[in-house]
C-alpha cells in the first residue's frame, strides 16, 4: 500500500512539473438529463439512401445521449511559450456519451485535434481537426448558447460546421475578431448523409477540389453591439467517381444587443447545396430570434425562436423536386447555477412541421427525433444537471 501511495506521488509530482513547463490543462464537461418526447418514429437504417422515418411511433421517455444543454466531453490543452510573443499550442478533444461511456463518433479525438502557433498581436494559425470559421463568427448569436437539446444548431451551421485536415487563422483586434480557413478534404457519416450520397475520404490525389472546404467570418463585439458575418463553401464529392463535386454554399447574419441582465439577438443563413450533377439538393432560408435574462445571479432564462423557409428539396440527384412545409420550433430553458460549476436545467422545445431541432437526414438523425410521415407537431421536455471541470 505505501509502495502504491509512494508511486501516485511521484506520478503527481511529474504531471505537476509537466504542467508547469507546458500549462497542460484537463477540462470537460459532463451533461446528463431526462426528457420526454410525444411522439417520435423510427429512423432509418442508412439515412443517406432513405431519408423517410418508419413505424413503430410514440412517445419515448429516456436518457438522451446528448445531454440537454451541453455535449458531454473531456479535453486536453496546453500552450508553451517560445519567447519574443510567440507561443505553441494544442487542444485533443473527445466527446462521449454520459449515459453509457461510448465515443459519440469515431475518432477517439472526435471534436478537437489541433497543433498551432500564437502570438497576441498578429493572432494564431492552427492545423487539423476544428471549427469552421462561420461557426466561430456566428455561434455568439445562438438565442440557447448552442444547447445539445432543441437548439438547431447542425442545421443552421451545416453538418460540415467541424472539419478534418484544416488550416485556419484566427485573429482578435480589439473588439473585432476575424477567422478564415481552408479544408484539404473533409467528411463523415453525418456529413455523407447531409448530401444524400456517400463520400469519398477526402485529400484525394489528382482531384485537389474533393471534399475541400473554406470560409471567413468577421465579428465584432462593443459597447453592448454585436454584429457578425460569416461565408462557408464545400465541395462534397462522391467515394465512386472522384473529380466530380457538388457544392454547398452558406452565407449568414447575426446580430445581438445586450443591456444590463438582458440579451436580445437573431440573424438570418442562406443555404444552396447542390447534388455533384449540378441538381439541386436543398436551398433553403433560415431565420432565429432569440432573448437572455438573467433573473438573478443563478438563475437565467433563455429563449429562442426558429424558422426554416425550405424553397427546394431534393432526395437524389434524379428524384424530383419537393417544397416541403417549412419547419418553425420555440424553445425554452431555465437554468440554475448551484455552484461556479454546477447547474441544474429545465427545458422545453415545441416543433411544428418537422422534428425538434429540425433532426432529419441532414443530421442523419444524430439527436434522435425521427418524424413520421404526416406528423404536424413534436412536443419535448428535458431535466438534468450539468457539471464542468
Amino acid at each position: 500500500m505505501k509502495k502504491s501511495l509512494f508511486a501516485l506521488a511521484a506520478l503527481l509530482a511529474v504531471a505537476g512539473t509537466a504542467q508547469a513547463q507546458t500549462s497542460v490543462t484537463l477540462y470537460g464537461v459532463i451533461d446528463g438529463s431526462i426528457e420526454y418526447v410525444n411522439r417520435v418514429g423510427t429512423a432509418p437504417a442508412n439515412p443517406v439512401a432513405s431519408g423517410t422515418p418508419t413505424a413503430p411511433v410514440g412517445p419515448r421517455f429516456d436518457m438522451p445521449r446528448a445531454g440537454g444543454l451541453s455535449a458531454s466531453r473531456w479535453g486536453l490543452r496546453g500552450t508553451e511559450d517560445l519567447g519574443t510573443g510567440w507561443s505553441a499550442l494544442f487542444n485533443l478533444e473527445s466527446g462521449f456519451d454520459w449515459d453509457t461511456g461510448n465515443l459519440t463518433t469515431a475518432p477517439l479525438f472526435n471534436r478537437t485535434a489541433i497543433v498551432g502557433l500564437s502570438n497576441a498581436e498578429y493572432g494564431k494559425v492552427t492545423f487539423g481537426r476544428q471549427y469552421t470559421a462561420m461557426t466561430d463568427g456566428l455561434i455568439n448569436f445562438s438565442p440557447l448558447r448552442f444547447a445539445a437539446t432543441y437548439e438547431p444548431g447542425v442545421w443552421w451551421l451545416g453538418v460540415n460546421y467541424r472539419q478534418s485536415n484544416m488550416a485556419k487563422y484566427t485573429g482578435n483586434f480589439g473588439g473585432l475578431q476575424a477567422v478564415a480557413h481552408y479544408s484539404f478534404g473533409t467528411a463523415s457519416s453525418v456529413q455523407a448523409a447531409g448530401t444524400g450520397q456517400a463520400l469519398g475520404g477526402g485529400e484525394t490525389p489528382g482531384s485537389i477540389k474533393d471534399n475541400n472546404a473554406w470560409g471567413a467570418s468577421l465579428a465584432y463585439f462593443g459597447s453592448g453591439v454585436g454584429v457578425g458575418i460569416a461565408y462557408d463553401e464545400w465541395h462534397p464529392a462522391p467515394s465512386t467517381t472522384p473529380g466530380n463535386t457538388g457544392r454547398e454554399r452558406k452565407a449568414g447574419i447575426g446580430v445581438s444587443y445586450t443591456t444590463g441582465p438582458l440579451k436580445v439577438m437573431g440573424g438570418y443563413r442562406y443555404r444552396d447545396s447542390a447534388f455533384n450533377t449540378g441538381a439541386t439538393l436543398i436551398r433553403d432560408d433560415y431565420w432565429f430570434a432569440g432573448v437572455n435574462y438573467q433573473a438573478t445571479a443563478a438563475l437565467g432564462l433563455q429563449l429562442g425562436y426558429y424558422y426554416s423557409n425550405v424553397k427546394q428539396f431534393r432526395q437524389t440527384p434524379t428524384g424530383v423536386s419537393t417544397n416541403p412545409a417549412n419547419p418553425q420550433q420555440v424553445a425554452f430553458v431555465a437554468d440554475y447555477n448551484l455552484s461556479k460549476r454546477t447547474d441544474v436545467y429545465i427545458a422545453t422545445g415545441f416543433a411544428h412541421n418537422g422534428s425538434l431541432i429540425n433532426d432529419g437526414q441532414f443530421t442523419a438523425f444524430l439527436f434522435g427525433y425521427p418524424q413520421a410521415p404526416g406528423q404536424k407537431n413534436m412536443v419535448g421536455v428535458t431535466t438534468g444537471i450539468r457539471h464542468i471541470f
